[in-house]
């Protein structure tokens, strides 16, 4: 359990606990998935505490560009840079292949940096409208809502480059097993903080929206990659941070 956290910790942040756990087997960087929402509620606690203390020293709009900072930063903008590499994919190739090629493109197209600029944009305005009851809940599990979503995108979906890549381990080792552990660990988070109602609803909609991701994957890139898995992120912690409100309300 501690070695798979580390593992994942390791794999979706830039920030070093311990210089061992760095050369996992495939079935162990697949089982760190199942942690995958514990890592996201750390990073959801760092969210608070910057935003309690952000909030004292600064205006509102200042204080919300902060959290974004943050948590770009300690995630190494993996998740962003996965996001407009999916986007220039979809809108630049008319086959998988052509797809997966303009994806492993460093450079980013005028779509996917108008995408990650748009994504980025409502994700703030987002934090801007975000009542203040329900702040603490939305800010705490946002991050490991999208990191669950990851880990239910990629069950039974496989790696789209068929010379394999940096998250082919992860995907073709993910069993039902590991998929049950995140959802434990969101479950338990959401219904603390939203309530049973919020929690089954949260989980419902998350687990449709990961699932429709998955299959537009599967339609125009064969498969899923590192780069979609993070798109899938991005989209589903989005789409958490917008609903929050709601979601408390059904408490």
């Amino acid at each position: 359990m501690t070695r798979h956290f580390l593992i994942a910790w390791h794999f979706l942040t830039a920030v070093p606990l311990t210089r061992r756990h760095h050369d996992p087997t495939p079935q162990e960087l697949a089982g760190s998935m199942g942690w995958y929402p514990a890592v996201g509620l750390v990073l959801g606690g760092l969210l608070v505490g910057t935003d309690l203390l952000a909030n004292r020293l600064f205006a509102p709009e200042v204080a919300n560009v902060l959290l974004l900072l943050l948590l770009v930063s300690v995630t190494r903008g993996l998740h962003q840079d996965g996001l407009a590499d999916t986007l220039d994919g979809l809108a630049g190739g008319r086959t998988p292949e052509e797809r997966l090629t303009i994806m492993r493109d460093g450079r980013i197209g005028a779509i996917g940096a108008t995408g990650l600029f748009l994504g980025l944009a409502l994700r703030y305005a987002g934090l801007l409208v975000l009542p203040s009851q329900v702040r603490f809940p939305v800010l705490l599990c946002m991050p490991a809502f999208g990191r669950w979503a990851m880990v239910v995108a990629a069950w039974t979906v496989p790696y789209a480059r068929a010379e394999g890549g940096l998250a082919a381990p992860f995907l073709d080792h993910l069993v039902l097993h590991h998929v049950v552990v995140a959802t434990l660990v969101l479950a338990g988070a959401l219904s603390v903080m939203f309530g049973l109602g919020g929690a089954v609803t949260g989980l419902a909609v998350g687990a449709l929206l990961a699932r429709a991701c998955a299959a537009v994957c599967r339609r125009f890139f064969g498969g899923m990659t590192g780069d979609t898995l993070g798109a899938t992120n991005e989209v589903v912690e989005t789409v958490f941070l917008l609903a929050g409100a709601a979601l408390s309300s059904l408490r």
